[in-house]
């Protein structure tokens, strides 16, 4: 097992990029850290320069790792080498509460073997949709009138409380945490009222999916959700971003406008959120 350097970050993203999309996660947090976006992790991979296994795990150095909640993620081409990893080489602290999130739903009944050998319980904490826009041709841009266009604009940090209270994840100190990072040091995208206070908003967590879509329940049914998305897409785009976001499988307002507005899906693939050490 390696740790990678700053240079052989940059090299496994160019490596990522060739599996996208079951690779984007891992690829989403590798672009973000190789465009010096703060992060607390720490990624390894089974051997270099050919690796068939890369997780990102938090940096047991980094002292703010602790202020956020522990993930892990990875992106592997071969499962006996990742049961490996997570059997003998020590990849994963499992004395530890932490989530696993965004695998391979395939490599589930492995994890559960896996943790159920070391006497760790584990469940299940959600199963989503992978959507994402190969290209700009497939986006379809709803029309925007030039009085909404003028109240588009970014999230900026006086904004942190409301995103925090309306988040699902959110409403506790470490939301306020994660979202005080993601506005600081990400894309963001709002429609505002007219004066300037945000009616909705798109966000980009750190490992580069858009996510925390919301619009307040007093401005729905006026179209916002399919503006903001097709905006922070074309923005992502643009700057070279992977444009991408993970759908709960409940969720289907939310699949339906994504996938209405041109994001599409490989069929067999699910990933999925798991506990461990709750």
């Amino acid at each position: 097992m390696k740790v990678l350097n700053r240079e052989e970050l940059q090299l496994a993203e160019g490596v990522l990029l060739t599996h996208l999309p079951k690779s984007l996660k891992v690829y989403g947090f590798l672009f973000g850290i190789n465009r010096n976006k703060p992060s607390t992790l720490q990624t390894v991979v089974d051997s270099w320069p050919h690796f068939k296994v890369i997780i990102c795990r938090p940096d047991p150095q980094n002292k703010r790792a602790l202020e956020f909640m522990k993930k892990v993620t990875y992106f592997s081409t071969d499962e006996q080498v990742l049961r490996k990893m997570l059997t003998e080489e020590n990849a994963v602290d499992w004395s530890t509460y932490f989530l696993m999130a965004g695998f391979d739903m395939s490599h589930a009944p492995l994890l559960r073997e896996v943790s159920s050998d070391r006497e760790v319980n584990n469940r299940g904490y959600t199963l989503v949709h992978l959507l994402y826009l190969p290209d700009s041709s497939h986006l379809l841009t709803p029309a925007v009138d030039s009085e909404l266009e003028s109240r588009i604009s970014s999230l900026n940090l006086s904004h942190v409380e409301l995103v925090n209270k309306t988040w699902k994840f959110g409403g506790n100190e470490k939301g306020r945490r994660n979202i005080t990072n993601l506005i600081d040091n990400f894309p963001s995208c709002c429609i505002t009222d007219s004066q300037g206070r945000p009616l909705a908003w798109i966000l980009l967590y750190d490992y580069c999916a858009m996510g925390m879509l919301y619009t307040l329940p007093e401005h729905r049914g006026k179209g916002y959700a399919k503006v903001l998305v097709s905006t922070m897409a074309r923005r992502l785009q643009a700057d070279g971003y992977p444009v991408y976001c993970f759908i709960e499988e409940e969720n289907t307002v939310s699949y339906r406008l994504f996938k209405n507005l041109g994001f599409t899906e490989d069929p067999s693939y699910r990933a999925g959120w798991f506990e461990f050490n709750f």
